[in-house]
């Protein structure tokens, strides 16, 4: 018997499998996160990918708009008052500067939280703002290969200096976080967001995914019409601590930091196995269904087709997002999912398609403190009590000579398969 510990919020649970059962534990390659998040950012800044430094490229005089993306999960203050320090260095005017925090269908962050992380000295000088994708104070910016109008926030699109400040990572349809987020969906409004995100019904909008992809492409184009200026990037470990920061130009600095999250979290498996199972990484990354749901994402690659993945997410926050509910409550099958894509998209109904998709190729046990009744009859999983019941479950479905993965931080952790099989 081996004994596998899994993060589940702010703690762990022992999953016992048998070690004819268990062919291993998918994990990142290495433990990579720096000793001091300001040092790792202070050198991203002042080694610059592709681009001057951003000093270098404001001056006094200009209206600096920063835009802050995915911002729950990181210590964005860090950077943001890195970005600051650089703007001040260079003559910037404190009233010149607004930050802009970007539309997340994950909720905005609240004024407590942003006082909290940036503190009273910095928001008293600089004024910030919540983007809102119904607002009317758009600005038209040009019109993508794909045929999207482009209009975002005025208050970003009129600023000479743009910036953006977004977290690394793996993404389930741009393939990968960061790079234009900050523009499409981040200040961009909701016809906007609607028309470009259409395409999540193409093959190649996937997690892990660039070439091809066409989010990607309506993502960075956006950015290059909004004339980005420059771009921090930033890598998390499963802790939410700095791994690695990539500053500099919007598409070098991305694709750099893309490079380093391959590298550090794309994981080559030999084969599938019968049974995945899978922790987003515990707080926050499982924090509520709809964020733990990625994991499923990344992991359900590693499972045989009529195989069983478990999830075990402890989910304390619930389901997360209104809308990704009323489409799983609402539209009962996959076809009415994509119909709905096409006829009136709305963010957080992605991930009701992504979770149909997931349950045509697998059975999904699901481990977490949602009530069996909305977690059954809403998001179709079935249900366990714990890792190990789920687990003896799993092995009645697939045989008790099924072959079992366990991925620990499915949130930083995408299998890739050598061959298919």
């Amino acid at each position: 018997m081996v004994d596998v510990w899994l993060p589940y919020g702010q703690t762990e649970t022992c999953l016992r499998v048998q070690a004819r059962n268990l062919v291993g534990t998918i994990e990142p390659k290495q433990k990579l996160n720096v000793s001091n998040a300001e040092s790792e950012i202070e050198r991203a800044l002042k080694q610059p990918v592709d681009s001057k430094r951003l000093g270098e490229i404001a001056k006094c005089g200009d209206k600096v708009a920063i835009v802050v993306e995915d911002f729950e999960f990181w210590p964005f203050h860090v950077a943001v008052r890195a970005i600051l320090d650089e703007l001040r260095g260079a003559g910037v005017n404190d009233e010149d500067i607004r930050i802009i925090f970007g539309y997340d269908a994950r909720g905005p962050i609240s004024e407590q939280e942003i006082l909290k992380r940036l503190g009273g000295d910095t928001t008293e000088r600089i004024k910030f703002v919540f983007h809102n994708p119904k607002t009317t104070d758009l600005a038209y910016i040009g019109t993508t290969t794909h045929g999207t109008k482009i209009q975002i926030s005025r208050l970003f699109a009129d600023a000479t200096v743009k910036v953006l400040v977004e977290r690394l990572g793996f993404h389930c349809y741009a393939g990968y976080r960061g790079g234009g987020e900050g523009v499409l969906p981040g200040v961009a409004d909701e016809g906007t967001i609607k028309a470009s995100h259409t395409m999540i019904l193409n093959p190649n909008a996937k997690v892990g995914v660039l070439e091809g992809n066409p989010i990607h492409n309506e993502i960075m184009e956006a950015a290059e019409l909004a004339k980005v200026d420059f771009a921090l990037n930033v890598s998390l470990d499963e802790k939410c601590n700095v791994v690695r920061a990539f500053a500099g130009s919007l598409k070098q600095c991305f694709l750099e930091g893309v490079r380093f999250v391959d590298g550090a979290y794309r994981i080559t498996i030999d084969r599938k196995a019968d049974v995945v199972v899978v922790s987003p990484g515990g707080h926050p990354w499982d924090s509520n269904l709809f964020q733990a749901c990625m994991a499923i994402e990344n992991a359900i690659e590693a499972v045989k087709r009529g195989g069983v993945l478990i999830l075990v997410a402890e989910c304390i926050g619930g389901y997360g997002n209104k809308v990704f509910y009323d489409w799983m409550s609402k539209l009962k099958e996959l076809k009415a999912v994509e119909r709905e894509i096409k006829r009136n998209f709305t963010l957080g109904g992605h991930m009701a398609y992504y979770l149909l998709n997931a349950l045509q190729k697998a059975q999904i046990i699901l481990v977490s403190a949602i009530p069996d009744y909305y977690a059954v009859n809403v998001f179709r999983f079935k249900t366990a009590r714990t890792a190990n019941e789920a687990l003896k479950e799993a092995l009645k479905i697939t045989g008790e000579n099924a072959k079992v993965w366990v991925i620990p931080y499915g949130e930083h952790t995408l299998p890739e398969v050598k061959a298919s099989e």
